[in-house]
């Protein structure tokens, strides 16, 4: 982690602390009550003429406003990602110049297409800046495949992906296809998360995190997308497949209530029970669909038999409404692939959704900052050690005594359930963090995008560090070969009885 991330995750929590009200101060660091990504609602405020966005004339106006207040927060834009004060203007790119798929899927992972995004307005950036955490989206014109989407609507998304990176470059990106037309879709998918690759320099941690864990569970899709805005190239961005009703009819074929736990140092997203009244739940978990309150319900029961049943009996009693198994392929992910932001952690920075029989899953969410090195600044009550562990050697049992993490803690407490999780850890390590499979791989997927990102003027880390972190250590941490071959020889250690935990556990 660099020194600026670190100081800005401090003046994070602080201010979570003070923007958590006292009702649910000893529940939440996160989510409605304190440090939140939800949306102010703002848009019908400027909509006068009340057709469901800004025209030209009411984003004057919305910008006068929101731009002078949001002014005081562009202190954060200072991370130890862009160097240049100034980028250069990137090479300017045409529709004819870019080739077509309108054969491929959406997410496939060999094709690169071209998203061509036309703003009405000059100063895009600063409006979409200053709209940033509201209702409002930018209305764009689009163009995909040589297909042209009137009325998208443009968001800058993420929380330190973003604030950390100064105008000028490369931002989150969400890309509204149904803004206004409901029916409107890109090859059946509402919607588009770009993601700006912060903290890799490689572009393929997420990429690579999420085509491991659909392997063993429902996961989102992603591939690589270049973006061109106003008629100008912004570069490579991840495009990472939106947790949203797409995703759940896809993977269980039906609709489905949604939740997102968002990041926080303190989300405490983890299901502890806190009584039937779901006010303090509401304040932790942002649910994404209708928010009916029959699905707080039943996520209020899931907590409380996580968390009152005895370890014996547990399994039994959660498998009409957890996957449990699903649960445990999930926690081995987070842990053998270190997943920074996870759920081993933070207890936040995961998805959860309730199928149309009643049964909960869960599903990563943020997988930007893994398959790396422990983080200096992540701790864990209740793990074996103060942190866990050190580089590479993150103990899979960290957090398992923790009780703000029942997932881990109570599952866990299972013999039977804890023996099934380590054999995933295991499995993961044998078959995924094996060089000789997973480096032809990387080394596939960087090739696809080298010459875009070498062109790249607006990306956050030097053409030599995209290189490089493929199988050289850098200035932010190890390479991915690094990791995977220093990871994969700890927890065959460990599987085989080699340390001194796992003599006492295995």
């Amino acid at each position: 982690m660099t020194y600026q991330k670190a100081l800005y995750c401090l003046i994070v929590v602080g201010l979570s602390a003070l923007l958590i009200p006292p009702a649910f101060a000893q529940f939440s660091g996160g989510g409605r009550g304190g440090f939140s990504s939800e949306e102010i609602e703002v848009l019908d405020q400027y909509d006068q003429n009340h057709n469901g966005y800004l025209d030209k004339a009411e984003r004057q106006v919305a910008f006068a406003d929101l731009g002078a207040a949001s002014s005081s927060r562009r202190g954060f834009n200072r991370g130890g990602y862009a160097a240049d004060a100034n980028p250069v203007a990137n090479v300017r790119l045409t529709p004819a110049q870019v080739k077509n798929y309108p054969e491929s899927a959406l997410y496939d992972p060999a094709v690169v297409r071209t998203l061509f995004l036309t703003f009405e307005d000059s100063n895009w950036e600063a409006q979409m800046a200053a709209y940033k955490n509201t209702d409002i989206e930018m209305p764009a014109t689009a163009m995909v495949d040589g297909k042209t989407y009137r009325n998208v609507g443009v968001h800058f998304r993420g929380q330190t992906s973003f604030m950390q990176v100064p105008s000028g470059y490369k931002r989150p990106l969400k890309v509204s296809f149904d803004m206004l037309d409901k029916q409107q879709t890109l090859m059946g998918y509402q919607s588009l998360e770009l993601l700006n690759a912060a903290s890799d320099p490689t572009f393929l941690r997420s990429l690579l995190y999420l085509q491991i864990t659909r392997d063993y569970l429902p996961a989102p899709k992603a591939n690589f997308m270049r973006v061109v805005i106003n008629g100008e190239t912004w570069g490579i961005y991840v495009n990472t497949q939106p947790f949203n009703s797409d995703f759940v009819k896809e993977v269980t074929g039906g609709k489905g209530a949604r939740w997102k736990i968002h990041g926080s140092p303190n989300s405490r997203g983890g299901l502890e029970y806190w009584g039937e009244n779901p006010e303090p739940y509401q304040s932790v978990f942002n649910i994404t669909s209708k928010d009916n309150p029959e699905d707080w319900a039943a996520l209020i029961s899931l907590t409380r038999v996580l968390n009152q049943t005895h370890p014996d009996k547990l399994e039994a009693a959660l498998k009409p409404i957890l996957d449990v198994d699903g649960v445990l392929r999930f926690l081995a992910i987070d842990n053998a692939l270190i997943n920074n932001d996870g759920y081993w952690v933070r207890a936040s920075d995961y998805s959860l959704y309730r199928d149309v029989k009643g049964v909960f899953h869960v599903t990563p969410h943020d997988t930007n900052e893994s398959m790396r090195e422990v983080e200096r600044m992540g701790r864990s009550r209740g793990n074996r050690s103060s942190s866990g562990g050190t580089g590479t050697a993150l103990d899979p049992l960290v957090s398992a005594n923790d009780e703000t993490k029942p997932l881990l803690s109570k599952l866990l407490a299972a013999p039977a359930l804890r023996q099934r999780y380590l054999g995933y850890m295991r499995d993961i390590a044998t078959r995924w963090l094996d060089w000789k499979k997973l480096g032809p791989i990387a080394m596939q997927h960087q090739a696809l995008i080298a010459a875009d990102v070498k062109a790249d003027n607006r990306k956050l880390y030097s053409t030599e560090e995209f290189t490089a972190g493929l199988a050289q250590d850098y200035s932010e941490g190890m390479s991915l070969k690094a990791f995977a071959e220093q990871r994969r020889a700890y927890l065959l250690d460990y599987a085989a009885g080699g340390t001194a935990t796992s003599r006492s556990i295995l």
